[in-house]
């Protein structure tokens, strides 16, 4: 049976540049909020549109029907749902648990195997749209689990996202997020080399980015990452040190399966770059900054 906002209490562990905009999403459909994220200030805005704030992972989890985590890194995945005050032990039965962190596939599988056990009920479900398709509530949004929980959930996800897709089983979610963010990253390389060349040649970028952007090399990240790069805009909708996090679960997960992924590995060792001079908190468009140093 599908989740009914009026009946349904959401717990959201993390608010970040993304979870802050998903989690205001639901609270407007009529979802009751409880959040917590490890700096609060981060959940002000949350709080003063009324969303309930709650000290501990573990009290959230006790209280929820559907837990939704956004964190930043495997590990912080592995802390939330499996350390002391952690998700698994703390949650009711029946609650369904939606990570939509960018996580491991393997991670997600063993979320699901331990929820299970305890009579809940897992999803991965990662996203990409960035900050601009959190706010605006058009993300896409990859799926892995059983069907019956996706379809109890696809209701609240719709709320976030526009394109919310059940890929398989557990892992599958996370799996096709790697797909999504290997496609990036040799895009962002393409994307800033071309804005490179037009000043190179003496072109107007903004110009330049008119035409190209409605044609074959039309992407996201051509139309929504060149015009902040132009700008000099550097403000993170995904931070650079997150991005390297993704395309080293990418890597992993293509060496373990004996695939060769040249274009990932170029991206990831530039992006490595950029953070080790201090840009490891910048949005990914600084790429830029690489192809323009002196």
């Amino acid at each position: 049976m599908a989740v009914r906002a009026e009946e349904t209490v959401v717990g959201f562990v993390g608010t970040g540049v993304m979870g802050k905009s998903m989690a205001g999403h639901l609270l407007r459909a009529g979802y009751r909020v409880l959040v917590y994220t490890r700096t609060k200030a981060k959940a002000d805005e949350l709080l003063a549109a009324g969303a309930v704030w709650k000290e501990r992972v573990s009290e959230l989890a006790a209280e929820a029907d559907v837990i939704i985590t956004m964190v930043g890194y495997p590990s912080d995945v592995e802390e939330v749902y499996f350390g002391p005050e952690g998700i698994i032990s703390h949650a009711k039965p029946g609650t369904f648990l939606v990570d939509m962190t960018t996580s491991k596939p393997s991670l997600a599988k063993k979320i699901y195997e331990e929820a299970k056990k305890h009579s809940l009920h897992a999803l991965d479900a990662p996203v990409s749209g960035g900050d601009v398709g959190a706010r605006e509530a058009r993300l896409a949004i990859m799926v892995g689990g059983d069907q019956d929980a996706f379809d109890a959930v696809a209701p609240l996800l719709a709320v976030m996202g526009k394109n919310v897709v059940l890929q398989g089983g557990p892992g599958a979610g996370q799996h096709t997020k790697m797909c999504n963010q290997i496609c990036i990253a040799t895009n962002m390389i393409g994307v800033c080399e071309a804005i490179a060349y037009a000043k190179k040649a003496g072109l107007d970028p903004a110009r330049v980015l008119t035409s190209i952007e409605a044609g074959a090399a039309g992407s996201w990240s051509l139309s929504n990452l060149a015009p902040r790069m132009i700008a000099g805009n550097f403000a993170p909708g995904f931070y650079i040190k997150h991005f390297i996090k993704d395309m080293s679960i990418a890597l992993e997960a293509a060496e373990e399966m004996g695939l060769l992924t040249p274009g990932l590995s170029l991206s990831k060792s530039l992006y490595e770059e950029l953070a080790e001079k201090g840009e490891a908190d910048s949005g990914t468009q600084a790429l830029i900054k690489w192809f323009e140093r002196e």
